[in-house]
């Protein structure tokens, strides 16, 4: 009896890696007008930064249908399997309740786990439960120690735009302007599955140095978990940069160091430029 692992495309786990891992990655819907895209699998993620910066279009991302979940759980069930799911917030996405219902057809199976976190932070999550069933642990053991570990996980992103907010509709177009106009860059995390603004950062320095401090007060950075950086848009300058400045957090483990591009979940608020980290706290 094996154990399958599968998750979502918020957790910005992309197919090749997903390969690799021998984790299933399952596609949230992205829609860009009347078109519609497979997140991760027909729509990449430098496509959908051209189309948010070259079209007027606000994309829209839908959740996973229970139809979907309940597939997905039935084909490794009859094989033989037992599942662990990792989902995206609750807080944030309708998917994981509809997961639930699925999973209730297939008690001591399937157990689904909401991470209460989304994009980096699920990605580490799910790796973590990788580590876990090359160990040699089961689906439940696994289920059970994730979720003791959760309160351990945190991400911190930097937006470098507030114009995605604003076309969003999370913030005023008078806010907006104020903010870009004062190159002010809002400093976000997810705190009880909830995406929260905790800090506006002037210019690029003074948001690098609110990263540092977040990651200080938050218990520090284990190392011997999985840590990942992101980056949104075209370029990862912004997060090499990033690096560089506050290096005194990785000396001696940059080769644990993950990168992953933030997708259309995080992305479509985001826009261009944003830079995450994503780490276990130590103790």
């Amino acid at each position: 009896m094996a154990v399958r692992i599968i998750t979502d495309s918020a957790s910005d786990i992309s197919q090749e890696l997903a390969k690799k891992w021998n984790v299933t990655v399952i596609p949230l819907k992205v829609r860009f007008g009347e078109e519609e895209f497979l997140d991760g699998v027909t729509l990449t993620g430098p496509d959908f930064y051209k189309k948010l910066v070259e079209t007027d279009v606000i994309p829209k991302t839908s959740q996973i249908p229970p139809y979907e979940y309940s597939e997905c759980f039935k084909e490794a069930v009859e094989a033989g399997d037992e599942v662990v799911y990792f989902g995206v917030s609750s807080g944030v996405s309708g998917s994981f309740q509809n997961a639930c219902m699925s999973a209730a057809e297939y008690p001591g199976k399937v157990f689904a786990i909401d991470t209460k976190q989304v994009c980096i932070a699920e990605y580490i999550i799910v790796q973590r439960a990788v580590e876990l069933r090359e160990q040699g642990l089961g689906a439940a053991e696994i289920a059970d120690t994730i979720t003791k570990e959760l309160d351990k996980v945190h991400v911190i992103a930097v937006f470098d735009t507030l114009e995605y907010l604003k076309l969003g509709g999370r913030l005023s177009s008078a806010a907006a302007f104020a903010g870009n106009l004062l190159m002010i860059k809002p400093v976000i995390t997810i705190d009880e599955g909830i995406v929260k603004v905790i800090g506006k950062a002037r210019g690029s320095k003074n948001s690098h140095n609110m990263l540092m401090e977040f990651v200080k007060n938050h218990g520090g950075i284990d190392m011997d978990r999985p840590v990942c950086l992101a980056y949104s848009g075209f370029s990862d300058e912004m997060l090499k940069k990033y690096v560089e400045d506050s290096k005194v957090l990785y000396e001696g483990y940059e080769s644990k160091l993950q990168y992953a591009v933030v997708g259309a979940t995080i992305g479509t608020y985001a826009g261009p430029g944003a830079i995450a980290l994503a780490y276990y706290e130590k103790g």
